[in-house]
């Protein structure tokens, strides 16, 4: 059993100043902290593309790795649209996004923060249709209304950044600047300009909601380079802390911490106590935690029951 909890890793100079909090608000899971064996991971975010909770998904449950010409975010293509019937086919997506000028180039919303309709996806996917012809492309809707699959022209293979990461960053940082993408760009623009005034987004600016004015292209991987997802542990995941988290409000999120931890004490302390693994994601940092006998031992020796801040506030 794995438990797999992103956004339970702040920053390690916010994690230092949080210590003392999580030893008032949840001292059962400090307990069991200071029992269990850590393997921390950085990750490079430029490097693999993607958000740590992608990376750790696409690496540590589906065992992707990416061939000479990919980088990890390539995985996302066929881990959300798996095309079985052609295993060894790039598989490209293409996501519905909103993008607006921001202080430092220009912000990203993902679909999930845009609530896209089935009805508005089909809408918008008529008047796209064309445009990709156009240029090259082919277009077929996916499994998610926020997001359609597209066949590239020959030769071409863009690298692939996921759409959640540059949210979390801005668009102009990822953006590609190079010769190749030149034909893409022209697409995108051409799309942009087609759905300024699309009724989809008419009705959308009328209620209050942010258009869908774009889209992100990523993905390339095969189908064939993911192990099937019954091949792995079974894994459990808890979102609670993601939203303070990213809102850096740390007194929700403590207060979300704090809710949850019976929950994780009932399941880590359960019949199988020593195959249960805890996986705390943060921005770019992942520690997978496993009780460990020799570790318990070593936790009642002195000054030995907080050696679990050494992973939890590097800086500490």
């Amino acid at each position: 059993m794995q438990i797999v909890i992103p956004g339970a890793l702040p920053a390690t100079s916010t994690a230092q100043s949080l210590i003392p909090y999580l030893a008032q608000r949840t001292p059962k899971l400090i307990q069991w902290f200071a029992r269990s064996h850590a393997r921390a991971e950085q990750v490079n975010l430029l490097t693999v593309a993607c958000t740590a909770t992608e990376y750790w998904t696409l690496s540590h449950t589906r065992a992707f790795k990416p061939s000479a010409n990919q980088n990890v975010s390539s995985g996302l293509g066929p881990f959300l649209e798996p095309d079985n019937e052609q295993p060894d086919t790039p598989v490209w997506v293409v996501e519905l996004v909103h993008v607006s000028p921001s202080q430092n180039g220009a912000a990203l919303l993902t679909a999930n923060q845009l609530e896209i309709s089935q009805q508005e996806s089909v809408s918008l996917f008529e008047s796209a249709r064309g445009v990709f012809l156009h240029y090259g492309y082919e277009l077929r809707p996916g499994r998610h209304p926020a997001r359609w699959i597209v066949t590239l022209p020959d030769g071409l293979y863009p690298a692939s950044v996921s759409p959640a990461l540059v949210a979390n960053t801005n668009v102009n940082e990822w953006w590609p600047q190079d010769t190749a993408s030149r034909p893409w760009r022209q697409l995108v623009n051409e799309l942009q300009m087609t759905w300024y005034d699309h009724p989809v987004n008419l009705a959308r600016n009328a209620q209050g909601q942010a258009a869908i004015n774009s889209i992100w292209l990523y993905g390339g991987a095969t189908t064939s380079q993911l192990n099937s997802v019954h091949n792995g542990p079974a894994t459990q995941w808890h979102h609670d802390l993601l939203e303070p988290f990213q809102a850096e409000d740390w007194g929700q999120w403590l207060e979300r911490l704090q809710h949850l931890e019976p929950t994780l004490i009932e399941a880590l302390n359960g019949r199988d106590t020593l195959k249960a693994e805890l996986v705390l994601i943060g921005e770019d940092r992942v520690v997978t935690l496993q009780p460990s006998a020799l570790t318990r031992l070593r936790a009642r020796l002195p000054g030995q029951a907080t050696h679990w801040r050494n992973w939890w506030s590097p800086l500490n």
